[in-house]
Parts: structure tokens; C-alpha cells; sequence
């Protein structure tokens, strides 16, 4: 095995070495930045290189993975940056604004009794049975209210007639 490679075999291989990360990277500088962490690696690592393969074969293959390697790390820095330098969340627009007044006043609409299981159910979460608890109603009631309380809401919101009165029965 030899022991380090030869002037004579490193200058045939220099030029090769030169046009493939020109092609690579397509700037002179980067090229000549990326054959010289090619022969950095490769003389680093010389000893662990095969003898009966290809030396060309051996730096090519070097080089075409530190190629890579520098793409990738690249990309994930600039993805980490571009986490910094993203534009401050811009003020909601005009139809933002409207739509969202439009809501809270047909939700202002409903019945008090509508609007607290919407409450309950829809923006705090509870379940049917834990909102059949705490208003002390059984949970038929509760899911007839809201389906009801739903209903309501939507013709309020697509624009339609008054809600639904609340039927109680007793």
C-alpha cells in the first residue's frame, strides 16, 4: 500500500478535479474552496483508502460528498435564519375586522341560554356530560340545545331570519 500519493499522480488528477466542482458549484472560488477540502479529507484520510480502487474514483467520490454535504448544511442554516427574519404577523385586514364583529354580534344574539352551552361546549371545550353537570341539565338536553344553539348561529351568520326561540317544555 503506498504510504501518501505522488506529486506526479496529484497534478493529472488537479485539473479533473477542478473542471468537476466548477461544474459543481459553478463559482471559480467555491471550486477552488471545495478541491482543496477534497485533498484536505483525502490526505486525512489516506490510510483508511483502498489500494486496488481508483485514486480518481476515490477523490471524485470525495468530492461529490462534501459537495453535498455543503448544500445541506447550508440550506438547514439558512432555514434557521429565515425562522428570524420573517415579517412581524401584519394587523387583520378591514374584512377580518368586519367578519369577526359580524360573529360576535349574532353570537350576542342568541339566547342566554344558547350562548352558554356554545360557550361551554364549543370554546372551553367541556363535554356533553360535564356541561349536563354544571348547568344541571340531563345530556338529551344538552345536545338538543346545541344542535339548536348551532342552528341559530349559522342563520345568524349566513344571514338569514331571527334564531330559533328556545321551546321549553315542562
Amino acid at each position: 500500500m503506498q504510504a501518501t500519493i505522488s506529486d506526479e499522480e496529484l497534478r493529472e488528477l488537479l485539473p479533473r478535479l477542478r473542471r468537476f466542482a466548477q461544474w459543481l458549484t459553478r463559482e471559480p472560488s467555491s471550486a477552488d474552496d471545495l478541491v482543496q477540502n477534497c485533498l484536505e479529507r483525502a490526505l486525512s484520510r489516506w490510510q483508511s483508502r483502498d489500494p486496488q480502487a481508483s485514486l480518481r474514483a476515490w477523490l471524485f467520490t470525495i468530492m461529490y460528498r462534501q459537495f453535498v454535504d455543503s448544500r445541506r448544511r447550508s440550506n438547514r442554516i439558512q432555514r434557521f435564519f429565515e425562522r428570524f427574519q420573517e415579517e412581524p404577523e401584519l394587523a387583520p385586514s378591514a374584512e377580518d375586522a368586519v367578519i369577526a364583529n359580524a360573529s360576535l354580534e349574532a353570537f350576542g344574539q342568541l339566547s342566554p341560554d344558547h350562548r352558554a352551552i356554545l360557550l361551554m361546549v364549543t370554546v372551553e371545550g367541556f363535554s356533553y356530560q360535564e356541561t349536563a353537570d354544571t348547568l344541571g341539565l340531563p345530556l338529551g338536553t344538552v345536545m338538543s340545545r346545541l344542535s339548536r344553539a348551532r342552528s341559530a348561529y349559522r342563520a345568524l351568520t349566513e344571514g338569514e331570519a331571527s334564531p330559533a326561540p328556545l321551546r321549553r317544555i315542562k
